[in-house]
C-alpha cells in the first residue's frame, strides 16, 4: 500500500507524520532520514495492527498545491 506522508521542517531539523496512520511519526536531522524513518515507521505501524488482528486503514488522503496571487 501507498501512505501519503507530511514532512515539515522544524527548528532542529525534519518531522513527518501520516494522515492516514493517527499515531504514526518520526522525526530526524534531515529530509532524507526522516524519509527513511517514515518508512519504516510505517511498516511497524501497520505490523503491530496486523498482529493485534486490526483491519489496515486503507490510504484515503491526497495532496495537491494551490496557485494564488502573492
Amino acid at each position: 500500500m501507498r501512505y501519503l506522508i507530511v514532512v515539515e521542517e522544524t527548528t532542529t531539523g525534519f518531522s513527518a507524520y501520516s494522515p492516514d496512520l493517527p499515531g504514526c511519526v518520526a522525526t530526524a536531522p534531515t529530509r532524507d532520514e526522516v524519509e527513511r524513518e517514515m518508512a519504516s515507521a510505517v511498516s511497524f505501524h501497520l505490523d503491530g495492527l496486523r498482529e493485534e488482528g486490526l483491519e489496515l486503514p486503507l490510504p484515503r488522503t491526497s495532496s495537491t498545491y494551490v496557485d494564488v496571487p502573492a
